[in-house]
């Protein structure tokens, strides 16, 4: 069962992560389109390199264009990128040229859930992707993820079984508490926490929690 904590704001929460065992570490990078807890690139790179091969390296990008896709990816060598879907979405010919650059790269595409064709979107992009990710839209929010709710656990289920063996990762409000229970619910191949595993600040922003991600990821292993 593979682990992924989003989103890494420093070297300190990188640490946090590999000291919790976790095996993806994911990292948003700013490209002017205000993800949550997005950093610059000289941060993303730093926290990166002390990662080194201890863990998986995701690289997060939202954009409108291919233009900051192809130009950070390379520079920054993550194992994996995350298009997060909101604007742009992966496609056979951006995923081809992607990989003709950088044969080693994985490319993982969010779907949100619920959302209209969630199920045939996963297949189409489980065609020409390494990972689906399948993160929440909240009801008061038309963007992918970062929602810290659940969603509907059979939509899940129903993807993972008709786009094998393309990687699933469960995501959505998924936290120390209840992560073993989707685990057994749907059996994907890895699960992804931010919110859950993070502490509200007073100004708005969050910080992760060494002990939600130390506790996520054990009960993850164990289920």
């Amino acid at each position: 069962m593979i682990t992924q904590i989003y989103s890494i704001h420093s070297i300190e929460e990188a640490k946090m992560c590999l000291d919790a065992g976790a095996d993806n570490i994911g990292v948003a990078l700013d490209t002017g389109f205000r993800c949550p807890r997005e950093v610059d690139f000289d941060t993303c790179k730093t926290i990166f390199d002390y990662i080194g091969d201890r863990a998986t390296k995701v690289l997060i990008i939202v954009s409108a264009d291919e233009q900051p896709i192809f130009e950070y990816t390379p520079l920054l060598n993550p194992d994996i990128l995350h298009i997060c879907g909101n604007e742009l979405e992966a496609n056979p010919d951006m995923v081809k040229r992607l990989k003709e650059r950088m044969p080693k790269l994985e490319v993982m595409q969010a779907v949100g859930i619920p959302s209209e064709g969630a199920i045939e979107k996963a297949k189409y992009f489980a065609s020409f992707c390494d990972y689906i990710i399948l993160d929440s839209i909240a009801s008061n929010m038309t963007s992918i993820g970062v929602a810290g709710v659940t969603h509907d656990w059979s939509v899940d289920k129903a993807i993972i079984d008709a786009v094998a063996p393309c990687k699933v990762i469960m995501a959505g409000g998924l936290g120390p508490d209840n992560v073993a229970e989707a685990i057994q619910f749907a059996h994907p191949y890895g699960v992804d926490s931010f919110t859950k595993t993070s502490d509200k600040l007073p100004n708005g922003d969050t910080q992760k929690n060494p002990e939600k991600i130390r506790l996520f990821v054990k009960n993850a292993k164990e289920a």
